[in-house]
Order: structure tokens, then C-alpha cells, then sequence
């Protein structure tokens, strides 16, 4: 294990020394501007959390719900590019220190080629990405490339993933395995799914590897919950609705660090809850 995967997995650690979940946090690169989108990410990590996630605009963002997509449209029609996403990347790292995942479909690595995607990202000191969309059967050219330049590759396991699915994507993942807390696109919900905590088992009796759990967290009281069994919490679409909501940019970020510190605060398994 070498470069950012090796300070990936020194963060997961050391959450897991200090009793609590990580926090993972997103923000789509581009959003609302990319200036701005990189002043929400640092605000963010300098609020708390452990790890981001920077969203790669895609025109057709079939996993992610409406917040996400509004966001990537707006990014979209800025212009954003590749280039964008990697200076974003780059610059968060530089100024935290801290570990910048990408989380994008396949299709635009791809036409931008993986080497030179791969290449790029740990040069800006990327830590890896989280392909959602990519089977594992037709990874292998990413993964070669990923672990040249000691990058995480991250799969997707859903609660209908089956055991025998679950082990080939722990066999072939670095990093941490996503588990995806309820079916269906990103977006917030009233209640986290329920089938969040048996989905963590089933994964953990197939890998050492770190398990976090994302999609449809939207709050404190269900990150708490979701820390109680999960190595890392992660929280995207109630941060990017906050900047889509808010008067303007400025503004934007700083309810977006409120609410990172309300959620850091959340995943501290010793700490009473505050709500």
C-alpha cells in the first residue's frame, strides 16, 4: 500500500481507535461554481470531515436522485471539466491534508482514458474513486491502473447484492466497501434503511476491509444510528440541497460546515446525542 490509500486507510483506522465512525462527506465538483464548490469542500473538511467525496458531473446520473442531479446540470452547464474535478481535488488536499475520493460513473474515465484519469488524480493527490456503476468483471483495466498509482477503488454493495456478489466485490476493492443503506437513488429520507446493519454483517464476514455506509442519511439522529455498526458514515445530497437552497454561495458554505459539525459530532459513539 503506498501514497493517499495508505492515508485512506490511516483515517479509517484511526476513527475506529478513537470509537467512532468516520464521516464522509460530498460535494459535486463544479457546484455552483468550481470556486465555490472548493471552498464548500474545504469548509467541510475543516468541519469534521474525515474524508470527501467529489462528485464528477455526468449528464445522466441514473443512481443519484434529483438533488445530485440538479447539482451536476448546474456544473454542467458552467462548463465543468475533468480538469475542474482534479483541481478541486487537488486543491482540498493541499489544504487539509485529508483524504479526496472522486466518485463518478464509468463512462467519462473512460472517454478520458484511464491512465491519464488514474495518472492526473494521484498527481493532485487523490486517494481513489468509488465507481458505482462499474461491474467488477470489466474493472480489471482500472484496477491495474488504480493500484499503479496507489489509488482506492471503492464498489457499491446493495442490499440485494448476494454473497456470492459480495465476496467477488471485497476480493476485488480497496479501500473501504460502500454499502448502500436502502435500494433506489441517492437523495435524503426521513428514515435511513433499515436493512443498512444486516447488509455491514453480510459484507464483514467476506473482507477486512472497512465498511461505510451511505445513501439516504440525512441527518444526525441517522448518522448516530448508522454509527453504531458502520465503520464510516457518508452524506451527500442533504450538503448539496443546502448549497442548491441557500441565498447565495457564501452562505451555502457556511450552513454546509454547520451541518458537518452537527454530523462529526453525531458519529462519536461515546457522545450523547444533542438533538
Amino acid at each position: 500500500m503506498n501514497g493517499n490509500l495508505r492515508l485512506l486507510a490511516d483515517t479509517l483506522a484511526r476513527a475506529k481507535r478513537e470509537n467512532r465512525a468516520a464521516l464522509i462527506t460530498y460535494m459535486t465538483a463544479g457546484f455552483p461554481t468550481v470556486d465555490d464548490g472548493i471552498a464548500a469542500t474545504q469548509a467541510m473538511l475543516n468541519s469534521g470531515a474525515d474524508i470527501v467525496e467529489i462528485g464528477l458531473p455526468h449528464s445522466d446520473p441514473v443512481l443519484d436522485g434529483p438533488v445530485i442531479q440538479a447539482a451536476d446540470d448546474i456544473a454542467l452547464r458552467a462548463g465543468v471539466r475533468i480538469a475542474d474535478v482534479i483541481r478541486t481535488v487537488r486543491e482540498a488536499y493541499q489544504a487539509t491534508g485529508k483524504p479526496i475520493l472522486v466518485m463518478s460513473y464509468w463512462n467519462p474515465i473512460d472517454r478520458y482514458g484511464p491512465e491519464r484519469f488514474g495518472s492526473e488524480l494521484a498527481e493532485a493527490g487523490g486517494a481513489g474513486c468509488i465507481l458505482p456503476d462499474l461491474p467488477v468483471e470489466e474493472s480489471a483495466l482500472w484496477r491495474e491502473t488504480a493500484a499503479r498509482h496507489g489509488l482506492a477503488t471503492v464498489f457499491v454493495a446493495a442490499p440485494s447484492t448476494t454473497d456470492e456478489r459480495l465476496r467477488e466485490l471485497t476480493t476485488a476493492g480497496t479501500g473501504f466497501v460502500y454499502a448502500a443503506s436502502l435500494m433506489g437513488v441517492t437523495g435524503t429520507r426521513d428514515a435511513a434503511g433499515t436493512s443498512a446493519d444486516a447488509l455491514v454483517r453480510r459484507i464483514r464476514a467476506t473482507t477486512d476491509l472497512p465498511v461505510c455506509v451511505g445513501i439516504g442519511i440525512s441527518d444526525a439522529a441517522q448518522a448516530a444510528r448508522t454509527a453504531r455498526f458502520a465503520d464510516g458514515v457518508i452524506v451527500a445530497s442533504v450538503l448539496v440541497k443546502a448549497v442548491l437552497d441557500a441565498p447565495d454561495a457564501a452562505a451555502g458554505t457556511a450552513i454546509v460546515a454547520e451541518l458537518t459539525a452537527e454530523l462529526s459530532r453525531a458519529t462519536r459513539r461515546h457522545a450523547q446525542p444533542s438533538w
